[in-house]
């Protein structure tokens, strides 16, 4: 009996000072989309998120929090952050805020504090942030492109150091290797990264809300794609549509268009009642066509000759 209750009191012990329970919380989640987890178990809006917790993103999750001292950060998909280190002094500001990007893509703006209590660590260098926004990316083969939104902000690999100060400047660097200069984000940008996704939030891929929205408008990023590989996070495929053929349509004859007139014959009326028909030829033969002209000419010289002879006759009488 009295090990029963000896083992009863060490699992309670054990569960009400676990480190995460005792955990200091240094911030909250405001926006949960999908799946976002940390050392507890899944996280919901207006969780807290403590120091030393490992946060991870599902591979379409999104995750926004707040910090104590105002510092906003997004955790995009396929995503896995650990909060290293976080001081606090009291008065609305960090002493230290260090974090650990392991992988994935991100948003970050900055706090009340002052400049040098920030840090941002990656498999390829440091980001020094001077009061300012910016979005990042670490591949899973650690390697990290850094594009500034606004402020100014510092990246210093094992290659040596470059400093960012105008908005859409993009450096990109491989751990162990040297660090690009700064030149503006583009389509190219998402190539060599070997993934479309890698700038969701300046891609138009996710999207955010609040001052997190607000800061990567701009930078001609938008609906970003291209042909490659993806060597970081798996992308959507594309849905499948099934084409259709397009219904036919009977063809109608145009108002526009009349159908063509037929001209209608006159009718032959037949023969009149006031003028006789011609009765055509007789069955005893041929008509006669009468005299001809020269015919008709030497009958009348005849009939006035004889006029003039009877005319003489009757003169001769008379005497």
């Amino acid at each position: 009996m009295f090990c029963l209750r000896g083992a009863a009191l060490i699992a309670f012990c054990a569960a009400t000072f676990s480190p995460t329970m005792a955990a200091e919380p240094v911030g909250q989640a405001v926006q949960i989309r999908t799946s976002v987890s940390g050392a507890r178990g899944p996280i919901a809006v207006k969780d807290p998120v403590y120091r030393d917790e490992r946060i991870s993103t599902s591979k379409s999750g999104l995750g926004q929090f707040v910090f104590e001292d105002g510092t906003k950060l997004a955790v995009g998909w396929g995503s896995s952050v650990v909060i290293d280190k976080f001081v606090y002094d009291g008065k609305k500001s960090v002493k230290k805020l260090t974090i650990m990007a392991a992988k994935g893509t991100f948003r970050w703006i900055s706090g009340k504090s002052g400049h040098s209590a920030y840090e941002i660590v990656t498999p390829a260098g440091t980001i020094g942030v001077r009061g300012t926004a910016f979005d990042f990316y670490v591949g899973r083969d650690g390697t990290t492109a850094v594009v500034l939104l606004s402020g100014a902000a510092d990246f210093c690999g094992p290659g040596g150091c470059r400093q960012l100060t105008q908005r859409c400047d993009c450096v990109v660097a491989k751990p162990g290797g040297r660090v690009t200069d700064p030149e503006r984000v583009s389509r190219t940008t998402l190539k060599a990264l070997g993934n479309a996704q890698a700038l969701p939030f300046l891609s138009g891929g996710q999207r955010l809300t609040g001052a997190l929205g607000w800061a990567g408008t701009g930078c001609g990023l938008r609906a970003a794609q291209f042909d490659g590989t993806d060597n970081a996070l798996p992308e959507k495929p594309a849905p499948v549509v099934e084409e259709k053929p397009p219904p036919k349509v009977e063809e109608k004859p145009r108002e526009e268009d009349p159908p063509p007139r037929v001209e209608e014959k006159p009718q032959d009326p037949g023969p009149s009642e006031e003028t006789p028909g011609d009765p055509g030829p007789s069955e005893e033969g041929p008509a006669d066509p009468g005299p001809q002209q020269s015919g008709d000419g030497d009958q009348a010289d005849q009939d006035q000759g004889a006029q003039q002879n009877q005319g003489q006759a009757d003169g001769q009488s008379h005497d």
